[in-house]
């Protein structure tokens, strides 16, 4: 058994697929219409192109309550490994990324936690 797909709620699909691949560096994998909503996944160019990020359309009103008391509580949803957390929060920032975390070192792992201008909050973190 493997990881294959995981998934993040946003509430615009356009804007998230923007975000993620323009600004994080994802790369598109999937995009076709399913109804009145697309099927998205994104993967990244640094990691296994088979394990793959679908951005859902945040349409539930469960998932809608449970994604904004996440971000109330300040609490990531995804979190995203990173080489060198400086540098990936410096590339971050200058293109406008805003952070409610700056790089922290927690012990075994640095840490730090942005927007993703999709309703949510992301983690990057680095072992140490």
């Amino acid at each position: 058994m493997k990881i294959k797909l995981t998934s993040i709620m946003v509430d615009d699909q356009a804007k998230a697929l923007r975000f993620y691949t323009e600004v994080l560096g994802f790369q598109k994998k999937l995009d076709f219409p399913v109804g009145e909503y697309r099927w998205i996944t994104v993967f990244s160019p640094e990691g296994h192109p088979d394990v793959e990020l679908a951005l859902e359309p945040n349409a539930n009103p469960a998932g809608k309550a449970f994604q904004a008391a996440m971000f109330e509580q300040g609490i990531p949803v995804a979190s995203f490994e990173s080489s060198d957390l400086a540098a990936e929060a410096r590339r971050l920032k200058e293109a406008g990324v805003v952070f409610t975390q700056e790089p922290a070192d927690m012990g075994a792992v640095k840490t730090a936690i942005f927007v993703d201008t999709c309703g949510n909050l992301v983690q990057i973190h680095q072992p140490v």
